[in-house]
């Protein structure tokens, strides 16, 4: 018996090398034509893919212009996502996300009020043509609409039409027309009516024409005989670029505050309440100006920058892109990166963001930035002049009760097991742990000690059952945490001569401060320690000579400074501290100390001293006073020009505390001394 084998079908050839590439080619150029982009990205696709067919592949440069394409077209020129403005809603996120910081949440619904209104007011069309069927077919399909329709039939009868107080939102006009046609009204538009967008319409429509009028400010062509539902959905697409831009040319918004007070978690509620994607991007110690800008394709490895990855990563052009930390950017060798932000926070600047890597301007004007730092006074000049400071508050005692009640312990509890309906805390527990063992103008302090409360409440329960607290009340603290960290330094330090209490806001709020004096035999110097700035060695300089000069009136010895050395000293030396706000303390604490008067350890003063002795304005008065109640004093000396904003306080920031205002230094003094 004889076996033929069957032969095998032949294996089609793999395509070879220069194949594979054509193939990769002819994709990316389709990709590039269905992609709708702009005419200057269509250009430099274009461009790239003639110069990729000439190249081999083996080289690099192949490789680059590859990434280079694919990056190009997963920018989003085209893609982005429609505000819900709905002010209830938005209202009921910010509730829901964070407890207090009213004027914080105020502000925003102001903007999104402003931002309402705007996609609420009827829109205004101007409709352009010399041939009148057209232009009426043309008018009254988009009246239909809604829109606020108005008609020219020629160029300089529509410029005395927006002369005249029509503020148009859509041009439509024809490019030829016999007095002055669309492409010379489009360059006058730039001057007279610049936020009005323009969508030309010819007849003679060929690739030249429509890429002169799209490089000349137009927003779309469109050929004739013109589709009325074509047009309809232009003139859609081009009013919803424009509500999703940046709204109006006012800075971009700076949340500024201590950490921990819900800066970014505010950012993300933004977003959600206008129902956009949200994107965090930290500068802190960012040091390299490519970092932003990104590096040009000429250099190895080169990448785009990072504002441009996360807009092609989320693959929409309006996100709420908070740049975080804004206030610890540094610079080096490598570039000044604050400066770079120069140009993407300018809404007069970002529509034309140029990327050192795309080498082609990408509009950025349609992204709401946000800022965050905790010291503003960090920022650069010009970078400050392009944000609205939105200062955020520290907490009060009251509201980091309601705060650990409502938000943080059911939180925990669910994290660690437990069930927020078999375990409860008393309001005197959760105010224990806020006075006790928590010192900030936050809450990651305060969230960390529910949670370690919550686990240890979880293991006693998890080993037994039987015996593990359900109702914790302030006894049962200790217990549960240990002894307690934060005693009321001011108030149980006790009155002193020479040494007083003063008030400043740090980057993490509001701080208390000790300046302690001493006197001693010497030659007539004045030393100062404990790491001091500049302007606080010149606050202990007025402050002194303004004692010398008025020694009768305050009953100081005339000669006590011939043979007698002074030391100003402010404790943790390790601080970096500057400031006008100590001028009233160190004067405070010199008198106490030459006129051996005790300082009252329940009082604070803060204020800025003039040689004369006047108290001027101070800021930060709000974090003062938390900081004050922190410590346990019970009165707050001010100057006098701060009464307006004592004024608008909430009374639970006053509570407790009783405030003297105070128009010079002597006033100041007798609230403070013995």
């Amino acid at each position: 018996m004889f076996f033929r084998n069957n032969p095998r079908p032949a294996e089609p050839a793999a395509p070879s090398t220069a194949e594979a590439e054509t193939g990769v080619l002819e994709t990316l150029r389709r990709s590039v034509e269905d992609a709708r982009l702009p005419a200057q990205a269509a250009d430099a696709a274009g461009r790239e893919l003639e110069r990729l067919e000439k190249t081999d592949p083996s080289v690099a440069e192949y490789a680059v212009g590859i990434n280079y394409l694919e990056f190009l077209l997963k920018l989003p020129w085209n893609n982005c996502t429609r505000d819900t403005l709905d002010l209830s809603r938005a209202r009921e996120v910010l509730d829901a996300r964070h407890h207090g910081l009213t004027a914080v949440k105020e502000r925003i619904l102001e903007f999104l009020a402003a931002r309402a209104l705007r996609s609420a007011a009827k829109p205004k069309l101007l409709v352009v043509d010399d041939e009148e069927i057209a232009r009426m077919n043309m008018a009254h399909v988009l009246g239909k609409e809604g829109y606020d329709v108005r008609t020219a039939g020629d160029g300089l009868e529509a410029l005395d039409i927006l002369t005249g107080g029509f503020a148009a939102d859509v041009v439509v006009t024809d490019l030829k027309m016999e007095r002055l046609d669309g492409m010379e009204l489009l360059r006058r538009l730039r001057r007279t009516a610049p936020d009005a967008a323009v969508v030309m319409v010819t007849g003679f429509a060929t690739v030249g024409t429509a890429v002169e009028a799209l490089r000349a400010g137009a927003a779309h062509y469109l050929g004739k005989p013109v589709n009325l539902d074509e047009l309809k959905k232009t003139v859609r697409e081009v009013l919803d670029a424009k509500l999703a831009a940046s709204p109006g040319r006012g800075p971009v918004l700076c949340f500024s505050g201590p950490p921990g007070v819900g800066k970014t978690s505010v950012g993300q509620a933004v977003a959600e309440a206008l129902g956009r994607e949200f994107v965090r991007l930290s500068l802190a110690g960012l040091r390299d100006e490519a970092e932003l800008r990104g590096h040009r394709r000429t250099y190895v490895g080169a990448m785009p920058g990072r504002i441009l990855k996360e807009l092609a990563r989320i693959g929409v052009s309006n996100p709420v892109f908070m740049l975080d930390e804004i206030d610890k950017i540094g610079a080096d060798f490598r570039g000044d990166a604050a400066s770079a932000l120069l140009e993407i926070l300018d809404p007069e600047q970002n529509a034309r963001f140029s990327d050192n890597y795309l080498e082609i301007p990408f509009d950025l004007s349609r992204i709401m930035f946000i800022a965050t730092a905790n010291d503003v006074s960090r920022l650069p000049g010009p970078l400050l002049d392009r944000l609205e400071n939105l200062a955020f508050p520290g907490y009060t005692d009251r509201e980091k009760l309601g705060i650990a009640k409502d938000f943080l312990l059911p939180r925990h509890l669910r994290e660690n097991g437990l069930s927020p309906d078999s375990i409860t805390f008393t309001d005197q527990a959760l105010g224990r742990i806020v006075d006790d063992y928590t010192r900030e103008s936050g809450l990651r302090g305060l969230s960390r000690e529910v949670g370690a409360a919550c686990r240890r409440l979880a293991r006693l329960t998890f080993e037994d059952k039987g015996t593990a607290p359900t109702a914790i009340d302030a006894p049962d603290i200790p217990k549960l945490l240990g002894p307690r960290r934060f005693t009321r330094e001011a108030a149980e330090a006790g009155d002193r001569v020479g040494v007083v209490t003063g008030l400043v806001v740090g980057e993490h709020g509001g701080e208390i401060v000790f300046v302690e004096t001493a006197r001693m035999p010497g030659s007539g110097q004045l030393l100062l320690t404990g790491s001091l700035g500049d302007v606080l060695r010149e606050s202990a300089q007025a402050a002194l000579s303004h004692i010398r000069s008025h020694a009768v009136a305050l009953g100081v010895a005339p000669d006590f400074f011939e043979k007698t050395d002074i030391h100003v000293h402010f404790p943790a030396g390790a601080i970096t501290k500057d400031g006008p706000s100590a001028g009233v303390t160190i004067f405070c604490a010199l008198l106490s100390l030459l006129t051996d008067r005790p300082a009252r350890c329940d009082v604070a003063a803060t204020g800025e001293m003039t040689l004369a002795g006047r108290l001027l304005p101070v800021a930060g008065i709000r974090e003062k006073c938390l900081a004050a109640k922190r410590a346990g004093i019970t009165t707050v000396v001010l100057p006098q020009a701060n009464a307006p904003i004592v004024e608008t306080l909430p009374a639970d920031v006053l509570e407790g505390l009783d405030i003297v205002l105070a128009a010079d230094a002597t006033a100041a003094a007798k609230a403070l001394l013995r």
